[in-house]
């Protein structure tokens, strides 16, 4: 992905801050898998949880991302010592196998950063196995009435049977690689199954997304929607978007069906169209102007997708999408970055959902995507999904 002028030169800085910062936060938590950081250093999700319930402990969805990022450092550098700390996350991953109970559609986001990750680098033997046991898992979610995967297990709201979110769009490349590693069609056509419900019951019409979509689960029909981490119900809650940009890239680069292609560029001109002057993304497209939340995990998902799919269109369109993407990892590096050491993470003002008491924090899926999206622009960057 080329860039001129001042853009490589602001690149070339920011690959530099990334090996800097990750030298020595990968030593200091080395023997953690973070989700956000506490007076600035990162929190531990490793417990002790023998009933396999504590979702906020070692079960927690974004336990892929710390090893993610040590394999992203381990592919920029060489450093054994990067590929040292993904194993140990992997490994401490284990235990959720064995406990079963506290997992549920994202095993994706959890084994793809981390088995996958290891076994497409290493081929070792243990992480395809882990990865296969995961895809079991994802692909026995499938509900063939309606066509999609069952999001999450029994929640306190109720019945949960016929719900499905657009976040599961970064899970189903665990199928297509399942599918790729074993010859066995039936992971590839359940991913496939999701993704066009997604695109009929998600994606609507201006190219906004809904976060979560309730099913029938016995006929499969549409009952109706929800806000979810959005402002409310009909809004358009920032990251689901880029859930969709991005993870409809994905289906595309592991199908090569135009629709997903044309898709995920719909949703990217909505987002693009609403990309503020300043470049800072809020929560939702649709929240009111005050109090003015934010997200910048949304920026940095964008930028990952954006740039896919500028990979993937003629040059005549591309300079759209790079444009954009650029946007909003400068606007990342030089606004919501904290690159000094007396901070374990590189973004700020994460947040989680609008209705959320705690916004504007570090978020480990921010740091990721950060590092994914400008290792893409440099063009060697180790893809995961």
């Amino acid at each position: 992905m080329l860039l001129q002028g001042n853009d490589q030169q602001w690149l070339e800085g920011v690959l530099g801050k990334i090996r800097t910062k990750l030298a020595w936060v990968s030593e200091k938590s080395k023997h953690k898998i973070p989700y956000t950081t506490v007076n600035g250093t990162h929190d531990n999700r490793i417990a002790d949880n023998p009933t396999g319930t504590d979702s906020d402990g070692i079960y927690w969805w974004t336990n892929g991302f710390w090893g993610g990022m040590m394999w992203l450092m381990y592919h920029e550098t060489g450093d054994e010592k990067y590929k040292e700390i993904a194993n140990f996350s992997e490994a401490k991953l284990d235990e959720c196998l064995r406990g079963f109970y506290g997992l549920h559609h994202d095993v994706g986001f959890m084994w793809l950063p981390t088995s996958v990750a290891n076994y497409k680098v290493t081929g070792n033997p243990e992480s395809r196995k882990r990865a296969l046991h995961a895809a079991n898992l994802l692909a026995g979610r499938f509900n063939l009435a309606g066509g999609f995967i069952r999001a999450w297990n029994d929640l306190a709201e109720g019945d949960t049977r016929g719900w499905a979110i657009i976040d599961c769009m970064f899970n189903i490349p665990l199928l297509y690689w399942a599918s790729e590693e074993t010859g066995d069609p039936r992971f590839k056509q359940i991913a496939m199954k999701h993704a066009d419900t997604a695109m009929t019951a998600f994606v609507r019409p201006d190219g906004s997304v809904h976060h979560i979509v309730e099913f029938d689960p016995e006929s499969g029909g549409v009952v109706r929607t929800y806000g979810g981490q959005g402002y409310e119900e009909g809004s358009s809650w920032t990251r689901g978007q880029t859930w969709a940009l991005y993870g409809f890239m994905m289906s595309y680069i592991h199908t090569c069906r135009s629709e997903y292609l044309q898709t995920a560029q719909r949703i990217a001109h909505y987002f693009i169209a609403n990309i503020p002057e300043s470049g800072i993304i809020p929560i939702d497209f649709r929240q009111p102007k005050e109090p003015a939340y934010e997200d910048s995990t949304a920026a940095a998902i964008a930028a990952c997708g954006l740039i896919e799919i500028a990979k993937a269109v003629g040059e005549r369109e591309r300079d759209l999408y790079v444009r954009a993407a650029v946007k909003l990892l400068r606007t990342l590096d030089e606004a919501r970055s904290d690159w000094g050491e007396e901070n374990d993470c590189i973004l700020i003002n994460g947040s989680p959902a609008y209705h959320n008491d705690r916004r504007h924090t570090a978020i480990i899926y921010g740091d990721y995507y950060f590092m994914e999206a400008v290792f893409k622009l440099k063009g060697n960057d180790l893809y995961l999904w």
